[in-house]
């Protein structure tokens, strides 16, 4: 039987809204109102904008579509937009979370109402039927990865279990389950990196604990508890680094990074400033200007107002503010106020996370290798007679 079924992967949010807004209703009249959005396309010079269901729905729907659109919009605090709402649509019909009852509406299954309870055996055979058991456990082996990092192994495990085969739809599931694994924080997002979390970790081992001296369980906790105690070490050592070694070492992390012309200012007369360096955004060369705090506790305020106020002693028009400590919430507020130069924040654990993505201060080791028996390979065995 093939996994990883759905070409449209909802949130499991998303499709428990559109059951609870579809009971009572009959199932072709669903269907209807997702076929009437459907067939109001744009053309290039003239789009269609469905950013606002509120709008939308008046203007290009009428009678029983309008009414059933704007319900499945206002349930679960519009968690739903209708015009994407045949994924979930494909969803519930797959794995048959509605069934019709004898008036010809639909109403949920006996597994749709344990969906809807968000009952776990439930969502973790949901989760094993579209792939994501295996793309938590192989997030699980890795630190902050982006999308191309994980791709590969993800296209090699579909070949195996399903009919997806294609680059570009090898791509489309990949980003689709990792937005359905941050919206139920068991992967955490920064930018276009993704990291399974601490729930996704207990996640998936409570999930492997259902297969009998499975010992991937064992390799996944000793790699991840290895790897957090290398990250202390990591940072202990930071704390204890001279602090020009440490502004030193941000250089570096800043060259590894693409940063060109990365210069160590001098001990005075820098404003404040420690690194300085230039990046490319978009088609323009702009200059960066970086202070470096080596300190534990909080940065506060007054330090971020002396950075941006050195900005234009170096002729730049943003900066960054690195601590191993935190930031006050004074801090958060004033990084990105409207109208000032943007100041971007990187705390202690940010900074790690960087150094490790980067590989300064940090060597990867070679990674482990699993053998898994390929089924489909003796399936395409012929024999002659």
């Amino acid at each position: 039987m093939h996994k990883v079924r759905m070409p449209l992967f909802p949130a499991y949010a998303q499709a428990a809204a559109l059951m609870k807004a579809s009971t009572g209703i009959a199932p072709k009249a669903i269907r209807d109102m997702i076929k009437a959005i459907q067939d109001q396309t744009g053309t290039p010079k003239n789009p269609v904008d469905w950013s606002n269901p509120d709008a939308w729905i008046a203007e290009r729907l009428e009678g029983a579509h309008a009414e059933l659109a704007l319900k499945i919009w206002q349930t679960d605090n519009q968690v739903v937009n209708p015009r994407h709402s045949y994924g979930s649509w494909l969803f519930i019909k797959t794995y048959d979370l509605m069934e019709v009852d004898d008036s010809g509406c639909w109403q949920p299954s006996k597994r749709g109402r344990k969906f809807l309870n968000r009952d776990e055996a439930t969502l973790k055979w949901l989760d094993d039927e579209e792939g994501l058991l295996a793309l938590l456990e192989l997030l699980s082996g890795l630190e902050m990865a982006k999308r191309s990092d994980i791709l590969p192994e993800w296209m090699a495990f579909l070949h195996q279990v399903s009919k997806f085969a294609s680059d570009s739809s090898c791509k489309t599931t990949l980003h689709q389950r990792l937005s359905n694994l941050v919206a139920r924080k068991l992967v955490e997002r920064q930018g276009n990196r993704y990291q399974i979390s601490p729930c996704g970790l207990e996640w998936i081992n409570n999930s492997l604990d259902a297969k009998p001296d499975d010992p991937r369980k064992a390799i996944i906790s000793g790699v991840n508890r290895y790897n957090l105690q290398q990250k202390q070490l990591l940072k202990d050592h930071l704390a204890a680094m001279d602090p020009y070694q440490f502004e030193a070492l941000i250089g570096e992390l800043l060259r590894a990074m693409g940063y060109e012309d990365v210069e160590v200012t001098k001990a005075s007369g820098d404003k404040g400033v420690d690194v300085v360096g230039s990046v490319q955004v978009g088609i323009t060369t702009i200059t960066e200007v970086v202070q470096v705090k080596r300190q534990q506790g909080s940065i506060i305020r007054p330090v971020l107002d002396q950075l941006r106020g050195a900005l234009p002693y170096h002729k730049a028009i943003r900066g960054t503010l690195i601590t191993l400590g935190k930031f006050a919430s004074s801090c958060e507020q004033a990084a990105l106020f409207p109208g000032a130069a943007p100041i971007t924040l990187i705390d202690g654990d940010r900074l790690i996370e960087l150094l490790v993505e980067n590989q300064v201060g940090v060597r990867k080791s070679r990674p482990v290798e699993l053998l898994e028996i390929d089924i489909s390979a003796f399936e395409d065995v012929k024999y002659e007679e």
